[in-house]
């Protein structure tokens, strides 16, 4: 088995408190699936949309690490899974919706 990260972009906002809730449940039911199937490595956190990007040599600190709504990456889940096309697979059952997206990464094995 392999870990990938899965990065969730975009997304719906400004839901009310009850689609939220409805949301939550569809999160939760689907990370508890696939921890129930031993994919699950970390389930990870989601992530405030604030921040700070340092950046260059000069290291410059500028707001926010996005350019566009769209490319806030909103949380994220670390999982195992045999090769990435499993992992692509796997993605496809998160409940991310309108304009969201899960972008799959492989974690690079370092030997250090």
């Amino acid at each position: 088995m392999s870990e990938f990260v899965f990065l969730y972009r975009g997304g719906e906002g400004g839901r009310s408190p009850e689609r939220a809730q409805q949301t939550m449940q569809k999160w939760m039911a689907w990370l508890k699936d696939l921890g129930a199937k031993g994919h699950i490595k970390d389930q990870g956190q989601p992530l405030e949309r604030s921040g700070k990007l340092v950046k260059g040599k000069q290291k410059i600190v500028t707001d926010g690490p996005f350019a566009e709504a769209k490319d806030v990456v909103g949380g994220y889940t670390l999982i195992e899974a045999r090769d990435l096309a499993q992992a692509v697979e796997l993605s496809k059952g998160c409940p991310i919706e309108v304009d969201g997206a899960v972008e799959v990464r492989p974690v690079m094995k370092m030997n250090v």
